[in-house]
Parts: structure tokens; sequence; C-alpha cells
């Protein structure tokens, strides 16, 4: 192999990651990667402070490489990384599917995505296209826009026009749909055993609609769909990604893979022999840097890449394929429009309020005087972090000051409550309180003892209403809980 070859198939290989990196400014090897070839990177919730430090950090980038593509996994709901110390200021997919209004759903994604140009970043692995058909889904849940399959297709299309109008490129995931699972692929490998009857009129009809949209880019599941692929999972599957998404539904964008260091990959084939089949089965960026984010990852993934062409394992013109879609994207978001002088929308807050659902038992009266919040607070899926704030707490202590708040993750914490409320009224805010025995049992006290408790469901309102007022905000997002704050002292 000639030097050139040897340098243009490093150079491609570095092009197809889409690493993360540590701190809140680039470290010089990246950008020393981003000299070699390297064509995008990702940002985390530890890369950012403060909008104005963002567009610091990606003009840094921008000066190695202009049309380098800076992604973010910014859903607004419960998956924010701009907001993530704060809770998003839009609510998710599950509050504009109850909505079910697809001009709010965009113009929601495109004021988000104008706040995401604003600061310099021009990819969004948005929106979630999967269809919460179960209800114990442990990962996506509020992600959704919902259970029913043609609202969440007119709401991912939606999002995508809008989200593309202010010049951040859509990537709808998780292909070829993960709402049909009891298992986070973060941890293990989940499995969707439905037939070849089911499939193309539930979980493919949302990227069906994506693709139609203009999506320009596509992030696949790490799912194994026995119907599809009885031997890999859809992320490593050929019958998945290049019969299926490229072949049948004729996508001709880029295809990127889920974080390759989750467990359902990493634990079964690791990140290096991962991503070489990624690529052979037809992804085209490997997204790498949740959890690992340093130097060696990327180095690591370059050379198994460059030694599977050099063995003869991935094809030298699979790679360059898929080199080329990476820098095609780039060259689209570099040339996409973008109105910088635009003013900010709060948008954010009257989807909020529209999704409100309320069941009052009796006639509700504005709650005038300090209340006490519990918070029956699940382990929090990685998706979302355990570092973004939730609830109405915040937002009551400001509105009702002498509020007060406490926290519980058993059933237990009822009780506590109880000792804490004293004379004030209670508000319990749970979060899919139908995934949660001792969620329920906790409300169960509560409202025994105090059948006056306003509950906020912050999750998917899957159980029955109860209290003496029940608000389904339906996501946690901040915007959320401060419209049921609103709802329950009547500002």
């Amino acid at each position: 192999m000639t030097t050139f070859a040897s340098d243009t198939l490093t150079r491609d290989a570095l092009t197809v990651l889409q690493p993360g990196f540590p701190g809140t400014t680039a470290p010089d090897w990246l950008l020393r990667r981003i000299g070699e070839g390297l064509a995008s990177v990702g940002l985390f919730g530890r890369n950012i402070a403060t909008p104005e430090q963002v567009a610091a950090l990606t003009a840094q980038l921008r000066a190695e490489r202009e049309d380098v593509l800076v992604a973010i996994d910014e859903e607004g709901g419960d998956v924010t990384r701009l907001e993530v110390r704060t809770g998003s200021s839009f609510p998710g997919n599950h509050a504009l599917g109850a909505v079910d209004d697809v001009d709010l759903t965009r113009e929601v994604a495109h004021e988000l995505g104008r706040r995401l140009a604003a600061c310099g970043v021009n990819f969004n692995w948005a929106p979630s296209a999967d269809i919460n058909s179960n209800a114990a889904n442990p990962v996506i849940g509020v992600r959704s826009f919902g259970a029913d399959t043609d609202l969440v297709a007119r709401h991912t299309a939606a999002y995508v026009t809008g989200l593309q109008a202010a010049g951040v490129a859509a990537c709808t995931k998780h292909f070829p749909g993960h709402g049909d699972t009891a298992v986070d692929s973060h941890e293990a490998m989940p499995r969707i055993d439905v037939g070849l009857d089911v499939l193309p009129e539930r979980e493919l009809v949302p990227f069906r609609a994506a693709i139609a949209a203009g999506s320009r880019a596509i992030m696949t599941a790490h799912i194994l769909v026995p119907a599809l692929d009885a031997a890999r999972p859809a992320t490593l599957s050929r019958p998945i990604l290049t019969d299926l998404l490229r072949g049948e539904l004729g996508y001709d964008g880029l295809i990127v893979t889920d974080g390759m260091e989750m467990q359902a990959i990493s634990a079964t084939y690791g990140i290096e022999r991962g991503s070489v089949l990624a690529l052979a089965a037809g992804a085209d960026a490997i997204c790498v840097g949740g959890g690992l984010n340093d130097e060696n990852t990327v180095r690591r993934l370059r050379d198994a890449l460059v030694t599977a062409v050099r063995t003869g394992e991935l094809p030298e013109e699979r790679l360059a394929d898929a080199a080329e879609r990476v820098r095609a994207l780039a060259r689209w978001t570099a040339g996409a429009a973008f109105a910088p002088d635009t003013e900010p929308s709060d948008v954010g807050m009257v989807a909020a309020r529209r999704a409100l659902s309320v069941t009052p038992a009796a006639g509700h009266t504005p709650v005038t005087e300090p209340v006490q919040v519990v918070a029956l607070s699940p382990v929090a899926n990685i998706a979302v972090g355990d570092e973004t704030p939730w609830g109405v707490g915040a937002d009551l202590a400001e509105l009702l000051p002498g509020t007060e708040t406490t926290t519980g993750t058993d059933a237990s914490a009822a009780e506590e409550a109880l000792k804490a409320a004293g004379e004030r009224r209670i508000v319990a805010v749970v979060r899919d309180e139908h995934r949660h025995p001792w969620m329920a049992q906790a409300l169960d006290t509560l409202l025994r003892a105090r059948p006056d408790t306003i509950v906020v469901e912050m999750g998917v309102p899957q159980s029955a209403p109860r209290g003496a007022l029940h608000i389904a905000t339906h996501g946690a997002a901040r915007a959320c809980g401060r419209a049921a704050a609103e709802y329950i002292t009547g500002r």
C-alpha cells in the first residue's frame, strides 16, 4: 500500500469517528486529530457551562476545521445537555405528543435548534422516533412522542423539519425502534420479539416519516430484532442497516451508531470489534464519548478500522463511502441557513402549559400557603443522567415562600414527609409511578393520611390519577415543573 493510500486510509478512519472529550475547552490532542482528519466531535454535559462558553469552544474547534460537525444529545425534556444543570426550557417529546399540535412541535424544535446553532452546535442526536409501546420501557418513556404509531410519525417529521430549518442536522433515533423493550441498552442487550407483520406497520412508520421529511442522519439501536437478524444487534447488522434502511426504505443520509461504549455492544463485542462490524454493516459514523472520552479511545478505534481494511475484513471502499457521507453532512451544515439575530421565543413554556393533563377530585382552588413537597425519586437512566434537577419544589418555593422539599427513594419517604409537613399541604411528585411499586406504596400512605395531597406525575401517566388534584406534566423538564407550579398556585 502506498504512503498516499495509507494517509488517506488513516484520515478516513478518523473522519468516521464522533468522539467525546473532557473539559470545557478543547484539549490539544483533539485539535491535533481534527487537523489529521477528524470531522466530528460530541458534546456532553461535562463540556458545557454556559452558552457563551459553548460558543467559544465551538469557535476553537472551527479554527481547526471550518466545517467540523459538533454534535449534542439535546432532545429537550428529560434529556438535555445544553441545560444539564438547570433542566430544559423545553418540554420533551411525550409532552408534545400529548398536545398533538404538529405546528407547535415544529416551533419547539426550531427554537431549540436556533439556540443550538447560536452557540455553534450543528448536529443534534434527536429526535427519538421510538414508539413507547411497552409501558415498562426503562429508557425511552417520556422521550417518545407516545404509543400511537401515526402520532409518533407525524411529530417526528415535524421535529425534523423544525430543527433543520434552524440549520441543525437532525439525527432520528433509535433505528429500527427501541420502544418495545423492557431493557436499557446502556446496561444490556434488549430484544424485540415481534414479527415482520408488525415491524413495518409499527416500528418503521416513524422512520419512513423522518426520511420523507429529509432527516440528515439516523441513529442505530443496540437492540436484537430476530425477525430481521437473529445473530447481531441492529448497529452491527447488514440486513438491518444496508438491506432494510438503505435498500427497502431508500435512505441515503448519514447512519450513526448509538454510543459504542454502551454495555449492549462493549460487553459483548468490545468497542474496536463493534466499530469494525458497524462500518461493515453499513454505519457511517461511530459515536463514542459518553463514557470513554480520551485520546487513547480515538487512537484505538482509528487503528482498529485501519487494521480491518488492511486485513480485508472491512472493504476500503466501504470506509471511504462512510467518510464521504460524513463530509457531505459537514458540507450541508456549513451551508445551512441560520439567522442568529432571531429573538428568543418562549414557546417552551407555552408548550409545557398546554401539555398539562389535570384531574381534580373536586373543584381546585389555588394554593396560597407554603406546602411540603415530597419528591419520590427513581434512579435516573444513563441517557437522562442524575445531574439534571427536576420536580416542582424550587418553583413552588419561589411562588410560595416557606415551601420545603424532602426527597425519598423508597416507601419510607411517605412517613418522613408526613412528619415534616406539619399543617402544610403536601405535594407529592412522582416519575413513572406505574414502574415503581415502592412509589405507589408511598402514595397510598400519603393519601390515607392526607387525602388533600396533590400528586404531580412527571413521567408517563400510566397509573390512574389520584389525589385531591392530579397533574400529569408528561415529562420532567424544568419548563414542565414550572407549568405545574403555576397551575397549583393559580399564577
